[in-house]
């Protein structure tokens, strides 16, 4: 055989063809081309976007005179209309609820919501103890929690765990309890008043009383009262008994003085019998402080909680001037008068464009 290459006509050598440069060749132009298609895309949707917000500016340059002018003159109602209203006051009372008396005072709050919205002015004053004109210048009621700290949230967690079943306790995280918590599930709440008369305040804890007194509270503490009562009966059953127990020591260590027994004896009796009573004697002592450490943390809870809710911090004597950006008319009319035009030049624009379009 011939080791030569084969030559063309013209007697030059044939070279052999390169595929993994044709390949690589190839590779570097589908990745250039596709880059270049990413980039387009990324330019196209910039250019929509600017289309479109040239779009959407167009008809506010071509109408400034008439978009000004409305602007203009819902600014100076705005301001005249500001002057005129009645300025509205509000305070705000921190109440902590006991035997469960939150959930009535959140009715009673919807309760006298629907009668200012209804002006129920009569009920209202009898509810407050004030009188009609005074009555009639609330405004509403709120209901929000108060004084919430980590600490605070993190007991109520161990105290809910307590309440659940053992085997529930691994399911529920302290994230699954803050997800599902509501307003109700704290202690401390915030109510807050407002009125436009700016000393009626005060006089509004009254008519709270009557909320946190209902026959289920009263029921409640009822409960809790009788429940401490026999404890404490018990409990003094067992300081009798300790008592009486005492009283024989005390009558066994006098007789065995009598007698003698308290001489140092042969084959040292007396220390081992010594120690014995005395050890009974202590045992005893500590037994009655245990018991009256248990009595006294009832009495204790008893005067805790002795009413149906604490004021921690009442109603202010003057309320406060409520004010807000967005509470003013002289913000809250242009913005309003803005979007309505937003609103009817693009319907404006969608009734154009079906009246003219062509299938």
């Amino acid at each position: 055989m011939s080791d030569k290459l084969p030559t063309e006509s013209n007697n030059k050598p044939i070279q052999p063809t390169n595929n993994e440069e044709i390949d690589l060749g190839q590779l570097f132009n589908a990745i250039g081309r596709m880059f270049e298609k990413f980039f387009n895309f990324i330019a196209g949707i910039f250019k929509g976007l600017f289309k479109l917000l040239i779009l959407a500016l167009k008809p506010f340059v071509e109408n400034i005179k008439l978009i000004s002018a409305v602007i203009l003159i819902s600014v100076i109602l705005g301001f005249f209309l500001d002057k005129s209203k009645t300025p509205v006051y509000y305070s705000e009372m921190l109440v902590q609820p006991h035997f469960e008396s939150k959930y009535k005072l959140s009715n009673n709050i919807n309760y006298f919501n629907a009668l200012i919205k209804t002006q129920k002015i009569n009920e209202l004053s009898k509810i407050f103890e004030i009188d009609s004109a005074h009555a009639a210048s609330l405004i509403n009621f709120e209901l929000n929690a108060g004084l919430e700290t980590s600490n605070t949230i993190l007991l109520e967690y161990n105290d809910y765990i307590k309440t659940i079943d053992t085997s529930l306790t691994s399911v529920v995280s302290f994230e699954d309890y803050l997800k599902n918590r509501d307003i109700l599930s704290g202690s401390i709440f915030a109510v807050k008043a407002r009125s436009k008369d700016n000393n009626i305040f005060p006089r509004l804890e009254n008519g709270f009383t009557k909320t946190f007194e209902n026959p289920y509270s009263k029921k409640l503490k009822k409960i809790r009262d009788s429940t401490i009562q026999i404890k404490k009966e018990s409990y003094n059953k067992e300081l009798a008994r300790l008592d009486s127990l005492q009283r024989i020591y005390l009558e066994l260590k006098k007789s065995e003085a009598e007698n003698g027994a308290f001489k140092l004896g042969s084959g040292g009796a007396f220390p081992m019998q010594l120690e014995r009573t005395e050890t009974r004697e202590y045992d005893l002592f500590q037994e009655e402080l245990k018991v009256r450490r248990a009595i006294r943390t009832l009495d204790e809870e008893l005067i805790e909680e002795s009413v149906f809710y604490d004021i921690i911090a009442g109603f202010e004597e003057e309320g406060n001037l409520e004010t807000g950006f967005l509470k003013n008319n002289i913000v809250i009319l242009p913005l309003t008068a803005l979007a309505i035009m937003i609103i009817s030049f693009l319907f404006y624009n969608i009734f154009i464009f079906i009246k003219n379009y062509e299938a």
